[in-house]
């Protein structure tokens, strides 16, 4: 059992080395990445200066962080796609804008939830 414990515990340290350069590369090469973090810094942080339930802040910091997810998802696709060919082909197009898109309805959805909690507040 140790032995296990020990292989797996340096396989997290290697997963957590590879996801932070990761993070590292995605925000110094994709100006939306950091874009994104500051708006998730805002938005989390007006979560707690706006009356809410714990699950209205779960809600809206969860499916912020979800737009952190699908942005990197996006920059891995844009990545392979590169990496295959940089010449413009239609399926690469295509690649490329859906997952820009999956981008885009993340952070509509998230608006959307934004709306949904507080404009009751409001009205």
């Amino acid at each position: 059992m140790l032995k296990y414990i020990k292989r797996e515990a340096k396989r997290v340290v290697v997963r957590i080395q590879l996801s932070w350069e990761g993070i590292k590369i995605t925000w110094i090469d994709e100006a939306s990445f950091p874009q994104w973090v500051v708006a998730n810094i805002i938005s989390g942080a007006l979560t707690f200066t706006i009356d809410m339930t714990p699950v209205e802040r779960a809600l809206i910091i969860g499916f912020g962080m979800l737009v952190l997810v699908v942005e990197l998802m996006n920059t891995a696709i844009e990545a392979a796609i590169d990496r295959i060919s940089e010449d413009i082909h239609p399926l690469s197009k295509k690649a490329k804008d859906v997952a820009c898109a999956a981008v885009a309805v993340t952070a509509i959805t998230t608006g959307v939830i934004w709306a949904i909690i507080l404009l009751p507040k409001i009205l």
